[in-house]
């Protein structure tokens, strides 16, 4: 049997099963392969990757894993794009909570490969929990915190109306390669405040994981519970900032495209001779 008869006979029949086997793959791959470029910061005390080193890195985990999604499922990775789909788009409701569920379980299951056994801290010269979750520099206070990550999540969403405009023009194929471009320069802009989460997923997931392995409730409950909400809450709030600010201050702006032009005019057209059979 060749390869060909082996895809189609694996081929998923339903089309939000294959959405969501998608999304699972595509976000597993961005935190693997994220928090991995993390782990190399962490563990060689910055000796093997500089803070523009691992931007870079978390820029290219997402210009693979939006290629690898993109056709399929539209490549969210994130719940709060997934909401402001949900909010502002026809995506239904269903399908918002479904991705989110996916996108968390990614985030959660890559950080079994990665995970060794080693020496458990939360906080300290000898942190490792870092290396899977975010937690704020010492210098951010909670309000700062959650204006970091308002903030971050609000342009991350900007950008990507932005990207995907038809105004723009920006071809499909090139799309990956500017949302890989927009998180480099965010996380070199603003991770140092708190590792620039910008999405619930990629934090809760992994700092699930690390309460399950052994780290334990501290992960929670570091600076009094008042810090684990933060880049999972905010997000979804910069998210709806963010897509608010662009659909009114600039695509409103635009008007419609041609595309929408023509749609119109031949809608209007089909619904005259009606009109005047009517009458």
């Amino acid at each position: 049997m060749n390869m060909q008869k082996w895809k189609e006979r694996s081929r998923i029949q339903n089309e939000l099963m294959r959405k969501l086997l998608c999304e699972f793959m595509a976000t597993t791959f961005l935190i693997y392969v994220g928090l991995a470029v993390d782990a190399q910061m962490v563990l060689s005390r910055a000796q093997l990757n500089s803070h523009p080193a691992h931007s870079m890195g978390w820029g290219l985990a997402l210009l693979f894993a939006v290629q690898m999604a993109l056709p399929v499922s539209g490549a969210h990775l994130n719940p709060a794009v997934s909401l402001c789909a949900w909010l502002f788009d026809d995506f239904p409701l269903v399908h918002f909570l479904l991705y989110s569920i996916v996108q968390i379980s990614g985030a959660f299951v890559d950080k079994i490969a990665e995970f060794d056994g080693g020496v458990r801290a939360v906080y300290g010269p000898k942190a490792t929990a870092v290396v899977f979750a975010t937690y704020p520099g010492e210098h951010l206070s909670i309000l700062g915190a959650v204006i970091d990550q308002t903030c971050c999540t609000a342009m991350l969403c900007f950008i990507i109306g932005v990207i995907t405009d038809k105004h723009a023009q920006i071809p499909r194929v090139a799309q990956p390669t500017m949302m890989g471009l927009m998180l480099t320069a965010i996380n070199m802009a603003f991770g140092l405040n708190a590792g620039n989460a910008a999405n619930p997923a990629r934090d809760f997931g992994p700092r699930l994981f690390t309460l399950l392995v052994g780290y334990g409730w501290e992960v929670f409950s570091y600076n009094s519970f008042g810090w684990f909400w933060v880049p999972i809450v905010c997000p979804f709030f910069g998210a709806i900032v963010g897509t608010l600010a662009y659909q009114l201050l600039v695509s409103a702006q635009l008007g419609p495209t041609e595309e929408e032009k023509l749609l119109e005019n031949s809608t209007n057209s089909s619904a005259e001779p009606s009109l005047a059979k009517a009458q």
